[in-house]
């Protein structure tokens, strides 16, 4: 395998199952008052994404590899009922927009037991080459770009 191609599983999308990403909530993530701490709930984001990705061919750290970083370029949260320590998180996402160059994520958190939703959010994401340029999944690496285009508008979305 060269360095720029990344071994992709899954290779027909009917196949592929996505499962939420679920967390389970540790002590040191609550605050005075016993719950969760509200910053905690950008850094479960992340690692929803990030095992997202996983779960669709595409590791992070393979991307990094190819010289490809996708920074943040916007974060929202909105916080419905509060967590507290040891309770199992389901996080689900959702591809709202891609376009080769930039990415738009949602995300559904509910409690695992319950159902009860607890929070949801956004991310915003570019695409950028070492030297901090932006670059065109679609141009430069249409094996990655076809992946984030097939989940697009949520269409394989995680299973419930």
């Amino acid at each position: 395998m060269s360095q720029r191609e990344i071994e992709i599983y899954g290779t027909n999308i009917e196949d592929i199952r996505i499962r939420p990403y679920e967390h389970h909530t540790k002590y040191y993530e609550t605050d005075q008052m016993g719950i969760i701490h509200h910053s905690n709930y950008i850094k479960w984001m992340e690692e929803a994404r990030m095992d997202w990705m996983k779960q669709i061919g595409l590791s992070y750290k393979e991307m990094e590899a190819m010289e490809i970083i996708s920074p943040v370029l916007s974060i929202s949260c909105e916080y419905h009922s509060m967590v507290h320590f040891d309770e199992v998180i389901v996080i689900e996402i959702r591809i709202v927009k891609y376009n080769g160059v930039k990415l738009e994520v949602e995300y559904r958190m509910t409690d695992k037991e319950t159902g009860e939703l607890r929070t949801t959010g956004t991310s915003s994401h570019c695409f950028l080459n070492r030297a901090g340029r932006p670059i065109s999944l679609k141009r430069s690496y249409p094996e990655l770009d076809t992946k984030f285009f097939e989940f697009a508008d949520g269409d394989k979305g995680c299973e419930k």
